[in-house]
């Protein structure tokens, strides 16, 4: 604890905002745990007590997964921040500019590699609130699996977890078939899991595994979609996503 605790101040320090004050949104970069520069956009709207969300994206994407998303949770009475994880690409016309800096300096790119941003970024935005403000972890397919485990092994890193489509993604890049799971089953706070429909079946496992006094399993009456864009506007069923998001939030103000 006490070097997460020293990590984190140290982000606390070297972050160099970027303000649009068009839509009360600024960007600002700080150094994951390989010192590799993570771009991150900040939607804080009133520096108080809310929680603060951090929302990571799903595989070839970036941060844009959340431009429609994030105001929203601010309207809910959340503060949010959206991560770019050097695994992803370009979504919404925002361009993933941590991946572009791992590229080009011939860092590891895969999901796994993207496993210290996550940490990172939890730890980041641990020092952006007080000790008795929750931080609430938000993930979208592979990053929800991340998520996942990450809560697992640090527990004082999130008071709370929404996953989009998590699984076992990690075979291929040498992991056990149920390295979510083992993480998960240490996970013991609030947890809210989702999907399309016809993944369930992919993170039942996982879910059955979470000693959780309050954990939620949202399938969607119609076929949904993968990760955290089943929230779009533009998506069919959004609604009911939206709807068992807010319950499920409503108890973490």
């Amino acid at each position: 604890m006490k070097k997460i605790l020293q990590f984190s101040l140290i982000l606390l320090f070297i972050t160099s905002p970027i303000v649009n004050a068009k839509n009360n949104q600024s960007t600002f970069s700080f150094p994951s745990k390989d010192g590799l520069q993570i771009t991150v956009d900040s939607y804080i709207t009133k520096a108080d007590k809310r929680p603060l969300i951090v929302l990571f994206h799903q595989a070839g994407w970036s941060r844009g997964e959340y431009k429609e998303i994030a105001p929203k949770l601010n309207k809910l009475g959340f503060n949010a921040i959206a991560v770019d994880l050097r695994a992803g690409n370009k979504v919404n016309s925002v361009v993933n500019e941590t991946a572009k800096r791992a590229k080009k300096a011939r860092k590891g790119v895969t999901y796994v590699d993207a496993l210290q941003d996550v940490e990172a970024a939890l730890a980041y935005a641990r020092t952006l609130v007080s000790d008795k403000t929750k931080v609430i972890a938000w993930g979208s397919s592979y990053s929800a699996a991340l998520v996942l485990k990450v809560a697992g092994d640090h527990p004082e890193l999130a008071n709370a977890v929404l996953a989009f489509s998590p699984g076992e993604y990690f075979k291929r890049m040498g992991k056990p078939a149920d390295w979510i799971k083992k993480s998960a089953k240490l996970y013991t706070r609030p947890v809210f899991i989702t999907s399309a429909k016809s993944e369930a079946k992919r993170w039942k496992p996982i879910f059955n595994a979470i000693k959780s006094k309050k954990k939620i399993a949202f399938i969607p009456r119609s076929n949904g979609n993968h990760g955290s864009r089943a929230l779009w506007k533009r998506n069919r069923g959004h609604e009911e996503y939206w709807k068992a998001v807010t319950r499920f939030l409503k108890d973490l103000k």
